[in-house]
């Protein structure tokens, strides 16, 4: 390896470990680093990754049996896990998957350093020592720590842009014309969603690189290079169809996100992202470190650089920034769709750009005073136009300043050897290379070293504090998970029936503990699984892609979960505690994981509440469901047959709701903005339950209330957390045991008699006779396929958002498979790609074995003449 690009791996991975440290966080202090999405989806989903590795899991590539109660995981391993750098899990024991991740993390923007080094000397020879300074800003830069340390899959696009550029570099020479197309399929396999945005950032450098380079290249070669590239990018795609095919057509049928209209940035915060100690995410993080930004400013004035080249380099970097900004171009780097949240998840691109250009300018030597003055002012400019920023951090200027001085006096020692070397042979060039007198020159790049670094962690700490004091977070898995594991492992009878873990603190919470419940939280989550399950009463988060479990009997008849755990935290869930809990397990008899129901007598209608749609799917009225229900003012009033469960229905409701009489009470244990973990005890009094629907992007579960007292009055006060009280028409049921013990003794006489489950499909074997239809008690996602008997697989009907097979009253078995749509079209395109590379290195073989043997042919006629 190149010493550049050993120097930057290593320089990156001791000041991430050192920002990680200072900011007293796991795995070098105590306090999480679980914040959002990082311990709500990416952290499960890697435990989950190395449990089906060691083949621990009841599912396999194709499914997920764990989450959403049967989900496509082939497209999750493709939208989170298919980095080459997840197999690092498997090297860790379960017990410590958050120190896994963060050594999976630490790997890919070490690895990402080292690309970007050696694709700086690759592209100009110079100062290794300034090239590793140069990968680590790079890859430590603001979007790194303020989004991509956080969201893991996204920092294999931090390591794909320069590994892309270096496949640019060789296309125009007719370079590795194998090597490229593999490290492009790499890259998309990795994570398609970011190679997709440093592919167009890898056309920009060879744009830059064919009309402006300082050698001369002819219209013709700029052509050949362009059509070389092109084949290189579309083999690597091609390569990778197998994979991103899936991926694509589980985005078609996922859970759709309400539509988000682009508004630039204030430029004022824009500019204000260029400087050290800033965080957010309305607003590009745009942070490379005082001294690499101070050297990127130089370019444009930097004469001892060639014209064209200053133009180009400069023209680049100022059209990717102002591409932020406009919505066309904004469009385009997210291939035509607005993201939710982070709206900048391309400035990696600009970053790397930036750092290019910093290395064109100091490559041949230090800027002449005139640059550097340039530069210097460029960037006080800046400093001084963000100064109003809503972005600045109390550390922001303090840190910029100590940077700026180190710089520039880095600068002036560098300039030293300049002079002296000018006075004493003034006949040489006026730009030495840094190296010309060694004591000046490593006291100038240890200077630059320092004011990079310490303006880097300074950096680092401060996001993590930031982060974990403005957004929710997800303690640090510990005895509480381990608990619920144990006794998911003890009670678990899969097929035989699910078992749900109930709320464990996080979210995706089979993924962590085991189990087969309906928590579920991805960017695939398809639409059927969302929209079914909350009609049915479900709650979700993520605008529908992360539904929760309910704990209601008539679910658990319905989705076949006989064993249930509840948790109670024994102590406040904190930042910086592993929390306890006490876990119980209740196990109840359900109908098996395949019933036989008649077909249905009506379909639901829009209007229906979640009550009617559990009854309509179950086949049976075991709801009491009050015409008189009225609301007059905070207070809700029905009547219900005594002894009967109230439940309470209102997914857009925010506060609580209390039950005159003694019963249950959940009441709220998480201190912080962590994700919801709630404790459920008994106390005397009104039975008091929390609801936190905050449409579109929450909506509250059904939860119970409590018993009907004799009188047969229910009553329940409303008190709201905001003005206004949302509820649906019908938000009141009253539950009768005794009809729903005869509706599961019903569908366990005519369901399966025995289940078999694989890695993605079920066997079931029915009663003779069986007539109607078999219904799987699993969401109808694409990609199921069914067959009753002897007969063919066909794609598998629906049954109220379940698989459902028809039955003609002679098959005494059914069976389902489950194979990722886009699967077979991205093998044919994969394999049409691999014959195209096959031939691509046949081409290129016999092209060097004539040109090998061209110059031989000559002087053989040369002598016979």
């Amino acid at each position: 390896m190149p010493p550049a690009a050993l120097a930057a791996s290593l320089f990156t991975a001791v000041l991430l470990c050192l920002a990680t440290a200072l900011s007293r966080t796991y795995p070098f202090g105590p306090v999480t680093r679980n914040v959002v999405d990082l311990g709500q989806q990416y952290l499960p989903f890697h435990a989950y990754w190395r449990a089906l590795l060691l083949g621990e899991t009841h599912g396999d590539a194709f499914l997920n049996w764990n989450s959403g109660f049967g989900s496509n995981f082939l497209g999750d391993i493709g939208t989170y896990l298919s980095s080459p750098f997840g197999l690092l899990v498997m090297a860790f024991p379960a017990d410590r998957i958050e120190l896994a991740l963060y050594v999976v993390t630490a790997a890919k923007i070490s690895a990402a350093a080292g690309a970007a080094a050696l694709l700086l000397v690759r592209l100009r020879p110079g100062p290794w020592p300034v090239a590793a300074v140069l990968g680590t800003a790079y890859v430590l830069s603001g979007w790194t720590l303020n989004h991509g340390a956080t969201v893991p899959m996204w920092l294999d696009g931090l390591l794909a842009f320069p590994l892309l550029c270096l496949v640019a570099e060789w296309a125009p020479a007719g370079r590795r014309p194998v090597l490229g197309p593999v490290i492009v399929a790499l890259a998309w396999i990795a994570n398609f969603y970011t190679a997709y945005m440093a592919t167009l950032g890898a056309a920009a450098f060879l744009a830059v690189r064919l009309l402006a380079s300082d050698e001369a290249v002819t219209a013709r070669q700029r052509i050949a290079g362009t059509l070389r590239a092109t084949r290189s990018v579309l083999i690597g795609i091609g390569l990778a169809a197998p994979l991103v095919v899936v991926v694509f057509l589980g985005t078609k049928v996922a859970d759709p996100t309400p539509v988000t209209t682009f508004a630039p940035a204030a430029w004022t915060d824009l500019l204000a992202r260029f400087l050290p100690a800033t965080e957010g995410v309305t607003s590009p993080a745009l942070f490379i470190g005082t001294p690499a930004l101070a050297l990127a400013l130089t370019l444009p004035f930097n004469r001892a650089v060639a014209p064209r080249v200053r133009a180009g380099w400069t023209a680049a970097v100022v059209l990717a920034t102002l591409s932020l900004q406009w919505e066309p171009t904004h469009l385009l780097w997210h291939a035509g769709a607005s993201p939710n949240g982070n709206p900048y998840r391309q400035t990696f691109v600009l970053s790397g750009l930036l750092l290019i250009a910093a290395w064109l300018s100091v490559a041949r030597g230090v800027p002449r005073p005139s640059a550097l003055l340039a530069g210097g002012a460029l960037l006080g400019t800046l400093a001084w136009a963000a100064r109003g920023s809503v972005e600045i951090d109390a550390w922001t200027f303090p840190a910029f300043l100590a940077a700026a001085t180190l710089s520039l006096a880095a600068a002036l020692l560098a300039a030293l050897p300049a002079r002296r070397k000018a006075a004493a042979l003034p006949a040489l060039p006026a730009l030495p290379a840094i190296s010309a007198l060694p004591a000046l020159s490593a006291a100038a790049v240890v200077l630059f070293v320092a004011a990079q670094a310490g303006e880097t962690v300074v950096t680092g700490k401060r996001i993590e504090e930031r982060q974990r004091n403005e957004v929710s977070w997800s303690p640090l898995t510990g005895p509480w998970h381990a608990a619920a594991a144990r006794e998911v492992a003890r009670a678990d009878a899969w097929p035989r029936h699910r078992t749900e873990p109930g709320e464990v603190p996080g979210g995706n919470d089979v993924l962590l503990v085991g189990g087969q419940g309906a928590d579920y939280y991805s960017s695939l989550t398809a639409d059927v699984t969302s929209s079914t399950l909350t009609s049915l009463g479900f709650g979700h988060y993520a605008k529908g892609r992360h539904p929760v479990t309910l704990d209601n009997p008539v679910t658990d008849a319905l989705f076949s979960i006989g064993t249930r755990l509840r948790s109670e935290p024994t102590e406040p869930v904190r930042q910086d505690a592993r929390p306890r809990a006490r876990v119980t397990v209740t196990t109840t008899p359900v109908p098996p994981l395949v019933t036989v129901r008649p077909r249905p007598a009506r379909a639901p209608w829009p209007g229906d509440s979640a009550f009617v749609r559990q009854e309509l799917l179950l086949g049976s009225s075991v709801y009491e469901l009050p015409r008189d229900a009225r609301r007059t003012g905070r207070t809700l009033t029905a009547r219900c047959p005594a002894g009967s469960e109230v439940w309470l229905w209102a997914p857009d409701y925010e506060g609580t709701a209390t039950l005159a009489g003694k019963g249950t009470s959940a009441v709220r244990m998480v201190e912080g903005t962590s994700a919801v973990s709630v404790s459920v005890r008994e106390r005397e009094g009104p039975a008091t339950v929390d609801f936190d629907g905050r449409p579109p992007a929450v909506r509250a579960p059904m939860q119970a209330l409590g018993t009907v007292p004799a009188s047969g009055e229910v009553s329940v006060d409303l008190l709201p957390d905001k003005a206004g009280i949302r509820l649906p028409r019908q938000p009141v049921g009253c539950l009768v045991r005794a009809r729903l013990d005869s509706a599961v003794r019903r569908l366990t006489a005519d369901g399966a008699a025995r289940v078999s489950a694989g890695g993605h499909g079920v066997t079931a074997e029915l009663p003779p006779g069986s007539t109607g239809v078999a219904v799987l008690a699993a969401p109808r996602i694409s990609g199921w396929r069914c067959a009753a008997g002897d007969a063919e697989a066909v794609p598998a009907r629906a049954y109220q958002g379940l698989v459902a097979i028809p039955l003609d009253g002679r098959a005494t078995t059914v069976s389902c498979s489950f194979r990722p749509p886009g699967l077979r079209l991205g093998g044919a395109v994969g394999a049409a790609a691999l014959l195209a590379l096959a031939a691509t290195a046949g081409f290129h073989r016999r092209r060097q074995e004539f040109t090998r043997s061209a110059p031989a042919d000559r002087s053989a006629g040369n002598a016979d003449g």
